[in-house]
């Protein structure tokens, strides 16, 4: 039996931004994003966010990782994390939880008449010379491995080529996740709700 005061499922998120920070704690409310960072909390009504931001951000300790930020008037920039460190050397998904939750905020964008730019990946100014210089250092990495197949050096051939099949795989993800463009809020990218939200 469901006590009546209690929140329905994805309605509430929290993660911890570092192992030195207090978590950060979000609520969805029938009009507003509620939020605490540290010593700072607001409430942030659904039509006065003027923009949000979906990307894939991995870092060293966690190769799957997806952020959310959100701005709004009078507001600073709200980062939503799908990770949270869990202590020195680990940090822990949250895919169902944050997809949930970034799902729900959507939808509760939308029914108010939300009017924000909704945005995908990385911004174009970062995005393209970026892969201008992927690019470049495939075709470098590539050259080398050509120049130690010739040279006979085939265990360093080898080595050059598991290297550059997890540069590939990983810068690779990075830009095919982060390909700049916008969306509507009833249409929140599948890519970047890491549990299919």
């Amino acid at each position: 039996m469901t006590d009546e005061h209690e929140q329905p499922a994805g309605l509430s998120y929290a993660f911890r931004p570092s192992m030195m920070s207090a978590a950060r704690e979000f609520r969805l409310e029938d009009d507003a994003l509620v939020w605490s960072i540290g010593r700072y909390s607001g409430r942030t009504p659904y039509d006065r966010i003027t923009r949000l931001r979906m990307s894939f951000r991995p870092v060293t300790m966690q190769m799957q990782r997806f952020v959310t930020e959100i701005w709004s008037p009078g507001t600073p920039r709200i980062l939503i994390a799908s990770t949270s460190w869990k202590n020195m050397v680990e940090q822990q998904r949250h895919d169902r939880e944050y997809s949930a939750f970034i799902g729900e905020l959507h939808r509760r964008m939308a029914a108010a008449g939300s009017t924000a730019r909704f945005d995908v990946g990385t911004p174009v100014y970062l995005f393209w010379p970026g892969v201008i210089m992927f690019v470049l250092v495939s075709l470098g990495i590539a050259a080398l491995v050509v120049r130690a197949i010739h040279a006979g050096i085939y265990s360093g051939a080898a080595f050059i080529v598991a290297f550059f099949a997890l540069f590939l795989w990983q810068t690779g993800g990075f830009f095919k996740n982060n390909r700049p463009g916008r969306y509507s809020p009833d249409a929140p990218p599948p890519h970047l709700l890491p549990a299919g939200g």
